[in-house]
């Protein structure tokens, strides 16, 4: 009996403590979506398909910047200079190709259903327009967290959190780069 008894006091010590919590372990996956706008743009030189301005391309480094520390493992542009310019700075610092989507209804909806593919506790950058980044948000799932993005306004960085469980997406929205 005594043997047993110390066998089972040793157990602890050979194999370690049973099942002890970390708050990792307990800490919820999310995936991670940076939604944002391209940055300024020069419409005076190409109007149909734009460059960045000087000030765009501080932006779009400050972008990589404000992200270079997020597990960014996808980034996803629409198909044009400026988004792709945008997304570049990024996109060259983590080592990934821009992938193209379609910034459409149904663009959007197959946009989602790929980023959902997205291991959890990664993270991915989408850059679209004024008109389909808030758009974007309400595809993956989340709410608008600002009513509207006026045609000046290219600082937002929108943070879109998909939990694992599948419940309910959730959007801040914070500014990057300065200006607006």
């Amino acid at each position: 009996m005594i043997s047993a008894l110390r066998t089972l006091c040793l157990l602890p010590l050979l194999f370690g403590t049973v099942a002890s919590t970390t708050p990792e372990a307990v800490k919820p996956k999310i995936t991670t979506v940076y939604v944002v706008r391209h940055a300024e743009k020069a419409t005076e030189q190409n109007p149909q398909d734009p460059p960045l301005t000087e000030a765009g391309q501080a932006r779009a480094r400050a972008l990589a910047e404000v992200l270079r520390k997020a597990p960014i493992v996808a980034v996803y542009s629409t198909n044009t200079r400026r988004t792709k310019d945008t997304a570049t700075p990024l996109a060259e610092a983590k080592k990934r190709t821009i992938e193209p989507y379609e910034a459409n209804a149904p663009g959007l909806a197959a946009l989602a259903a790929r980023i959902r593919q997205t291991p959890q506790g990664k993270a991915v950058l989408v850059v679209g327009h004024s008109n389909t980044i808030l758009e974007t948000v309400e595809a993956l799932g989340a709410p608008r967290p600002v009513p509207t993005i006026g045609d000046d306004e290219f600082s937002y960085l929108f943070e879109v959190k998909l939990p694992a469980s599948g419940g309910p997406a959730t959007a801040t929205a914070r500014n990057y780069g300065g200006g607006k």
